[in-house]
């Protein structure tokens, strides 16, 4: 029974762990937290899945809140104008099926104790590079799946792959009750992309949470502007009533909806902002063992496009087969390597798109959100793009591919 060290307690290294017990690997798992710490923390993410991920999830019988979470229909997209009022408003539904948000707190707590009751190895400690060093010699795989600390500095930034070296955003989200339905859509439950050119977007997405259904505000400043304006980290209802002074000032439509909502709970909000970066995928430590990096360790996108959660499950499932495949040989840095790169055929258009977002969009691009707007084709494969990002390649990001699509419908 081969020996794999797993450190995180995320999606990728949790749904990675879990999927190895089912083919009788002896997995470990290191976590800073216990679940109950967990369930009782700050939320950490502002999650959808799409169909895709959802799958995979479902493949691997870890698909636990389908009986109680918001099924999210489809994606709609506003953008204001001038005047202060939509110039763009359209929504398409999704064809693999509907999304599904569950707030981290929820699924990373049961997902860990779901693990240890099926045997899995639990440590809950906080791992420092020393103290990996250490343990590595004990195991045949050593994956680090943590995103964030000291670990992350043992895979060196890729700048072939990292255009961004600074924030390309700001962010903030409150978990919310009580907004209301949007009028036009009565009792649905859409994710929704407001964008005010300039300023930043806000993303609305029904979700799961610890009290149960709820809508998340996702809050996207460009650094400097007005969104901007949550770096002195302030309490939480202070946090919630500049979110709604904002939508008041900048998406009244918006404003409308969420003026009577109510925070979830008193640690439902989250502020931050990183630069998207590429890393390389194999780290090597003091005593010269190789360690893999997974998810968002090795690419880390902004959140804008919602692809963080997709990309761990993917990035999991990825490497559950490499591993798989890999058998009785050494898990040795070309291996590693290998692992990363399959993963990356789809990563890398994840990544395209999510920093070709991250600008004010081009006329071509321009073109096709004024088209959705009239053609529900386009609209259509804009927002089943976001379930499969590397369709992108074939009509959105280049002009001359545009163009053609364009003129094909």
């Amino acid at each position: 029974m081969r020996k794999i060290l797993i450190v995180g307690s995320g999606q990728s290294g949790l749904q990675l762990a879990l999927s190895l017990q089912e083919h009788g690997y002896d997995v470990t798992v290191m976590s800073a937290r216990t679940p109950d710490e967990i369930r009782a923390g700050w939320v950490t993410s502002t999650q959808c899945m799409f169909a895709d991920a959802l799958a995979i999830e479902r493949r691997h019988g870890l698909n636990l809140w389908d009986d109680v979470a918001p099924r999210v229909a489809g994606q709609g997209f506003s953008m204001a104008g001038p005047d202060g009022q939509r110039a763009l408003n359209w929504i398409a539904s999704w064809d693999g099926g509907p999304a599904q948000s569950i707030d981290q707190r929820v699924k990373m707590s049961t997902w860990l104790e779901l693990f240890e009751e099926r045997g899995g190895n639990v440590v809950i400690h906080g791992v420092t590079t020393a103290d990996l060093n250490a343990l590595a010699r004990l195991y045949e795989l050593v994956i680090v799946a943590a995103g964030k600390g000291e670990l992350v500095q043992l895979f060196d930034r890729d700048p072939s792959r990292s255009p961004y070296t600074k924030p390309q955003r700001r962010l903030s989200v409150s978990y919310v009750h009580g907004q209301e339905s949007r009028p036009e859509r009565p009792g649905t439950t859409d994710v929704w992309m407001n964008i005010i050119p300039g300023v930043g977007e806000l993303i609305n997405i029904p979700a799961y949470t610890l009290s149960g259904p709820c809508d998340i505000f996702y809050v996207s400043g460009v650094p400097g502007g007005p969104f901007d304006a949550f770096a002195d980290r302030p309490p939480a209802a202070e946090q919630l009533r500049r979110h709604l002074e904002l939508f008041r000032q900048y998406i009244p439509w918006e404003y409308e909806r969420a003026k009577n909502a109510e925070l979830t709970d008193g640690k439902a909000v989250l502020v931050g902002g990183y630069a998207p970066v590429v890393r390389h995928p194999v780290g090597e430590l003091p005593s010269g063992t190789f360690v893999l990096g997974m998810a968002d360790v090795v690419v880390a996108n902004d959140p804008i496009t919602g692809q963080g959660a997709n990309n761990a499950a993917k990035c999991a499932e990825s490497y559950l087969g490499s591993i798989l495949e890999n058998e009785d040989r050494p898990f040795d840095r070309d291996w590693m390597q290998r692992a990363f790169d399959r993963y990356w055929e789809h990563a890398q258009w994840v990544t395209t798109f999510t920093n070709a977002m991250l600008q004010p969009p081009p006329p071509h691009v321009q073109q096709i959100l004024g088209a959705a707007q009239t053609n529900p084709a386009v609209a259509k494969r804009f927002v089943n793009g976001f379930n499969n990002p590397t369709d992108f390649q074939h009509w959105l990001l280049d002009p001359v591919k545009t163009e053609e699509y364009l003129a094909s419908v």
